[in-house]
């Protein structure tokens, strides 16, 4: 099982708040079951994916009654086909009923994500390139699908806005200048990765000048983001330590091609955005 990042201290109140959305005052529905009733049950996907999510899932269950107990079938990034079994659950039927919904929101959503990221961690395979993400994600889920993109073999860009300095095209404008902006970001000290992007190679020139932590070109062609690679690396080559990355509009038709040039890095804003949630269904046995 993936281990949960530090970041992902919002857990139990993500949960919380779920249920109580949900469930409310309480799940008046499921008191047609006679109290003390127990039942079986099992989680089926029914489309193929990559599995993530069972931390949440495990504290829905665990809040609503800690008397339910899941027997995982799969582990937490493992790709699964259609008409497999994920978990099954055991325990009072009504906590069952009322814990549902909520978890399978969890898990279709998370494995929805890792599952896209999958497809283009799978389409660069062979290449150096990393697939990373952006904040492009869901309100209130942030921390969460940032989990779901390690499970699907992607890598995190900046958590938020406080643990990175990404220098975009409205600072350059307003700091009259990429250097003068890098060298606004410089002075704040602030302790965290400098990254910027680039609309031209002259801005390319200017970043790897600052040797920023991290370089984003934003919608190069192909053949300009060859020559940004190239720069790059000669920068590296002389004692730099920037990575490259590519932004802006990276397809999973074009992804390979972009991979190919040498690119250290694609953020991928759809694989949190432009989310299909995995088709799974609970059924008592």
């Amino acid at each position: 099982m993936h281990t949960l990042p530090s970041y992902v201290d919002d857990l139990d109140a993500v949960v919380v708040h779920a249920l109580a959305e949900d469930a409310g005052s309480g799940d008046v529905t499921a008191r047609l079951v006679a109290d003390g009733t127990r039942a079986q049950a099992r989680v089926i996907a029914r489309e193929a994916a990559v599995i993530c999510g069972r931390p949440w899932v495990d504290a829905v269950f665990r809040r609503i009654d800690p008397d339910v107990v899941l027997d995982w079938q799969c582990a937490e990034g493992e790709r699964v086909g259609a008409d497999q079994v994920v978990y099954t659950l055991r325990g009072p039927a009504r906590a069952l009923l009322t814990g549902e919904r909520t978890a399978l929101n969890f898990l279709q959503t998370l494995s929805g994500t890792a599952t896209a990221v999958a497809a283009f961690v799978d389409a660069v395979a062979g290449t150096s390139c990393r697939i990373a993400d952006t904040r492009k994600t869901l309100p209130g889920l942030r921390n969460a699908q940032k989990y779901a993109v390690l499970c699907g073999g992607g890598v995190n860009h900046r958590i938020g806005l406080y643990d990175g300095i990404l220098i975009k095209e409205n600072h350059v404008a307003a700091a009259g200048g990429i250097a003068a902006a890098i060298a606004q970001a410089r002075a704040l000290q602030a302790g965290v990765p400098l990254m910027t992007e680039a609309e031209t190679l002259d801005e390319v020139d200017a970043a790897l000048a600052a040797d920023v932590d991290l370089l984003l070109v934003d919608d190069f062609d192909l053949d300009a983001l060859r020559e940004a690679v190239r720069r790059t690396h000669a920068h590296r080559d002389r004692g730099g330590r920037t990575l490259l990355e590519y932004s802006g509009g990276a397809s999973l038709e074009r992804v390979r091609a972009i991979a190919e040039t040498g690119v250290d890095r694609i953020s991928v804003g759809a694989i949190t955005k432009h989310l299909h949630a995995i088709d799974l269904s609970m059924r008592f046995t």
